[in-house]
């Protein structure tokens, strides 16, 4: 079946000190056990944040490492930075891969 991946917002701007939430909703035609969600950030930064996440469980098996921080109610996985520092730039992806 089809697995359909969906990231809001497309763009956000932030200042340095505050704090931003970017949402990766994951839709598929049939059932699913289990996926990894990756969080990566463009420039050579490899993956900032990795996750095994179920269809029932509201939290992650395999949290982030901080700052980063992810929270999973199924279908929408929201990746928080608190508080944004001038490095945080760039433009990130959520990836996601269905285990089986």
């Amino acid at each position: 079946g089809a697995l359909r991946v969906l990231q809001t917002p497309a763009e956000v701007r932030v200042a340095e000190g505050d704090t931003v939430a970017l949402r990766c909703r994951v839709e598929a035609d049939e059932p699913w056990g289990q996926l990894r969600m990756e969080w990566v950030r463009t420039g050579g930064h490899g993956v900032l944040c990795a996750a095994r996440l179920d269809p029932l469980t509201p939290e992650p098996r395999d949290p982030c490492a901080p700052p980063f921080q992810l929270s999973w109610r199924p279908p929408r996985a929201t990746l928080s930075l608190p508080p944004v520092r001038g490095n945080d730039s760039g433009r990130y992806l959520c990836r996601v891969t269905l285990e089986i």
